[in-house]
């Protein structure tokens, strides 16, 4: 975990020219997670306000139930299709009881150029603040989404 956090510092620091603009406006897909975290595996969500930000959300079928929303800054690298990005939001749980938290993101996002599809592999930890007070630091996670629509914001 540590290797992989410490290579994504690495890329965001290195990365700070700006090549070509985030190439879909909208996509929808799936998110396996690797660790028990509130919003963990489900439905994601991806929507470009503009060619820098965007706004995710997450359907969680887990144990709670939960839907989550987070506000991302994308920024190119370099190669074609190939984004870092960083966020945060907020989440709900709801179940026998209602779980109420912020979360973090930062991660890499790809979106193919010949074909509608992109994925995204990021870190994304929560800290829970209403029920029980608790921080989830490892949770990784892997999306893939089929891309409606091209980014035409500039």
């Amino acid at each position: 975990m540590k290797k992989i956090l410490i290579a994504l510092i690495l890329i965001a620091g290195l990365s700070f020219h700006y090549a070509s603009a985030q190439e879909y406006k909208t996509a929808l897909g799936i998110r396996l997670s690797s660790n028990p975290a509130v919003v963990s595996n489900g439905i994601t969500f991806k929507y470009f306000l503009n060619e820098k930000s965007a706004l995710e959300g997450i359907l969680s079928f887990n144990d709670p139930v939960a839907i989550g929303g987070l506000y991302e800054i994308h920024n190119p690298i370099g190669a074609p299709g190939l984004q870092w990005f960083y966020g945060a939001g907020i989440y709900f749980g709801f179940n026998t009881t209602s779980t109420l938290g912020a979360q973090g993101i930062v991660g890499l996002d790809y979106k193919f150029q010949n074909i509608p599809i992109n994925i995204s592999l990021d870190w994304k930890p929560e800290l829970n603040l209403v029920e029980s007070v608790f921080f989830e630091p490892a949770a990784i996670g892997f999306s893939a989404r089929f891309v409606f629509g091209k980014q035409t914001v500039k």
